[in-house]
């Protein structure tokens, strides 16, 4: 009886403790990084060319690599930003974002287009990131301006 009593009083005892969110009432989500969208970006990159590479056997072997990079490229800044990626990561959608379409010349066009405004985005946040950040974003817009030259 008295074993009785105190699981129960343990049990009881613990159950408040845990899930007792006194202290993590006043929490609010952490702000998001200025990473997220460049990292959501190269998640988006990655998925268009695996969708053309997969729509155009014939640049399957041009385009996988760069698809790697992309895939690279978000996992590190996944790593920087302290955050795993959002489930349902981007498969790309329809239209100017979604599965380029056409003969391969069209299609390596497309990509080109997003590799350009890919690089200035990245650009772009790395000339005002915080030291410790802008190496790393100088590395991928140099990356993407080099994914420019490799789709031509």
């Amino acid at each position: 009886m008295l074993r009785a009593g105190a699981l129960v009083a343990l049990g009881g005892a613990a159950t408040p403790l845990t899930g007792c969110d006194l202290f993590d009432r006043d929490r609010e989500p952490p702000p998001p990084d200025a990473l997220e969208p460049l990292a959501a970006e190269a998640l988006a990159l990655e998925a268009r060319h695996r969708a053309a590479a997969s729509a155009t056997p014939a640049l399957a072997a041009r385009l996988t690599p760069i698809a790697d990079a992309h895939r690279a490229h978000a996992d590190e800044l996944r790593r920087v930003i302290g955050r795993p990626a959002p489930s349902g990561t981007p498969t790309g959608s329809t239209g100017s974002t979604g599965t380029p379409a056409g003969s391969p010349d069209a299609v390596l066009a497309e990509l080109r287009r997003a590799e350009q405004q890919g690089q200035a985005n990245a650009a772009k946040a790395g000339a005002t990131a915080p030291a410790e950040r802008a190496a790393l974003l100088g590395s991928i817009a140099a990356a993407r301006a080099t994914h420019v030259e490799a789709l031509a």
